[in-house]
């Protein structure tokens, strides 16, 4: 189970996967951090998918099109509302959203980033084993995502969520 995951160093929206995993709020609306990247390089037609979804649950996902990115699917997970910070169970909870939406569309690889942990605020570390347990008890009970790629930005930030993983034993 544990090679079902992966943990890279760089920037998401260049990744080759079949959906990337926007650290999203809950209105859906792609500002700064990776929103912000996600709307630049996939362009306007992913702001417009999710002005018609419309707000969202903090903890929930909603999934669109990848527009221009490499990806053909972008899953907004809402870890936050604007202007406040990530909780331990809006990420917990929008972990699994956004697995759920990757299984139900039969995608085989997502990129997740740490959500939360930027403009956000929550602790990388404990991001990252949120997130991390979150997945490896999913992959219990389900065939798809096949791979999650944690796309961490930065070095430290990659060392952080590598010693997690490290230690998870």
């Amino acid at each position: 189970m544990t090679e079902r995951i992966k943990i890279v160093e760089g920037d998401i929206t260049e990744l080759q996967v079949d959906a990337i995993v926007n650290a999203a709020n809950n209105d859906l609306i792609l500002g700064a951090g990776v929103a912000g990247a996600i709307a630049k390089k996939g362009g306007p037609s992913i702001q417009a998918e999710c002005d018609r979804i419309g707000a969202i649950k903090v903890g929930e996902a909603a999934i669109t099109k990848g527009g221009k990115l490499k990806a053909d699917w972008v899953i907004h997970a809402a870890a936050m509302r604007i202007g406040e910070n990530a909780t331990e169970t809006a990420i917990r909870a929008a972990t699994n959203s956004a697995l759920a939406l990757a299984r139900d569309k039969r995608l085989r690889t997502v990129a997740f980033p740490a959500l939360g942990a930027g403009i956000a605020g929550f602790p990388l570390e404990e991001c990252a084993k949120i997130m991390l347990k979150e997945t490896l008890d999913f992959f219990i009970v389900n065939e798809y995502p096949e791979t999650v790629v944690f796309c961490l930005w930065g070095a430290e930030a990659r060392k952080v969520w590598e010693g997690v993983w490290g230690r998870r034993k």
